[in-house]
Order: structure tokens, then sequence, then C-alpha cells
């Protein structure tokens, strides 16, 4: 699984303080989870798509991702200009598509998508292990990073695990059909994955033991703050000052 494929560069976002990342981004996702305005939400996904611009991410993985994000925000396409009372624009088979129904359905795919695009732009562009140094030093409660650094790397090795089993039942001559032996057959895949997962733990549970884990990882390396850094969080910061004043 490539959860840090976009992680991997040396775009100025690439090269931004992680914590100046995550100090963005939290108030950017509750100001445009708020939006009530689609000028404003538009505002927000042409700015998030110009922090994708700059951080060079890879195009081909972003659209791919991207098209199956929107895959979800069709469905609102298809129910919500029907279910909202308004000027009617069209009417198909019996349903009335309003215009009231089409503005907010597009309010929430520009929100979701800006989101989206800020997500990649400022977290995805983190390595994993950095951004938890980042969250160290922003005070999160340690258990929380720990289980969140153990979910990303098990998770990976998990699926990796489950990708073996899978070539194996088709080098089988596995075909996967709607009838008693496919669902026996995942059945087996997936009982032999918690199997597997549980024994892994407990190696790993001994690995780290055996390494004199105490409960928390030395950190040798410390961020500094530039002044890239912080004209940056200046910028957003003033954004969201204006953006509060004029549409609230």
């Amino acid at each position: 699984m490539h959860l840090d494929i976009f992680s991997k560069g040396n775009s100025f976002f690439h090269r931004l303080d992680p914590r100046i990342k995550i100090i963005v981004f939290i108030p950017l996702v509750f100001a445009v989870a708020a939006l009530q305005r689609w000028e404003a939400a538009l505002l927000y996904f042409l700015l998030a798509g110009t922090f994708v611009f700059f951080a060079h991410v890879d195009w081909q993985a972003l659209l791919n991702r991207c098209f199956i994000f929107n895959g979800f925000i069709l469905f609102l396409w298809l129910t919500l200009p029907f279910s909202i009372d308004g000027t009617p624009l069209f009417t198909c088979m019996g349903l009335t598509f309003s215009r009231q129904g089409a503005v907010y359905a597009s309010l929430i795919a520009l929100k979701a998508n800006a989101l989206y695009l800020f997500t990649i732009s400022l977290i995805g562009t983190t390595e994993p292990f950095t951004f938890a140094h980042a969250l160290f030093h922003l005070k999160c409660p340690k258990k929380l990073v720990y289980i969140a650094i153990f979910l990303y790397r098990y998770v990976a090795v998990l699926h990796e695990e489950y990708e073996r089993m899978l070539s194996a039942v088709r080098i089988r001559a596995f075909r996967a059909k709607t009838d008693i032996h496919t669902f026996r057959t995942l059945a087996y895949m997936i009982g032999m994955l918690f199997v597997n997962s549980y024994d892994r733990s407990q190696r790993i549970y001994q690995a780290l033991q055996l390494r004199g884990f105490r409960g928390d990882f030395p950190m040798l390396i410390h961020f500094q703050w530039k002044r890239s850094d912080v004209i940056f969080a200046g910028l957003i910061g003033t954004l969201l000052v204006v953006q509060a004043a004029l549409w609230t």
C-alpha cells in the first residue's frame, strides 16, 4: 500500500516545516467545512489546486485517487437535486431536478475536493514518521501518536500479506465466482489473515521488548522554524481572517 506516495519530492510544500503544515491544515479544514457559499468554496478549491500544482505531486496517482473519491460525490448529484424543493430545471421520471439542490450539491462537491487537495498538498507531502515527529512537538498524546505510527506501518504489512495469499490462490487457478467454493476460499483467506496478524503482533511485541522499548522512541533530530514557514502561515492566517470577515 503506497500510503506515502506523495511524500517524496523537493517542492516548497515538501520543505515546509511539518508543524506548520499541521497548524495551517487544521483551521483550513474547519474553515472549508463551515462554508455556506459556493463562491467561497470555489476560492478555496482554486487555492487547494494551486497548492497541489506547486507541490509537484504525481499527477497520475492524484487523478486516479481523485476519480475514485469523486465517485462518492456522484451519488450526491444523483440524489440531492431531486430531493430538495426549489426552482425546477427539468423533470426526469417524475422527479424534479431543482436549482437549489444543484447549488447545494456543487457546494458539497467543491468543499470535499478542496479538503481532499489540501490534504494531499499539506499532509500527503509529509513522510508519515516525520508527521508523527511533528505531532510529538505539538504536544499530542504520545499513546495516540504511537498507535498511528504502528497502524501506518502494519496496515501496509497486512496488505502485503493479503496480496501474497491472493497470489497463492490465483496460482492454484482460483477464479472468484458466486458459489460455495469461492465463499469458503475467501473465508479461509480472511481467517488466515487474522491468524497471521496475531502471530505478527506477538513477534513485534517480543522484538520491541528485546530492544528495550519502554513506550518511548528517542528523537534525535528536531525541527527549526524558517522564514518561509512563518510567511506561509501568516498568509494563510490572513486569508482565513479575510474570508471570515467577508463571508460570515
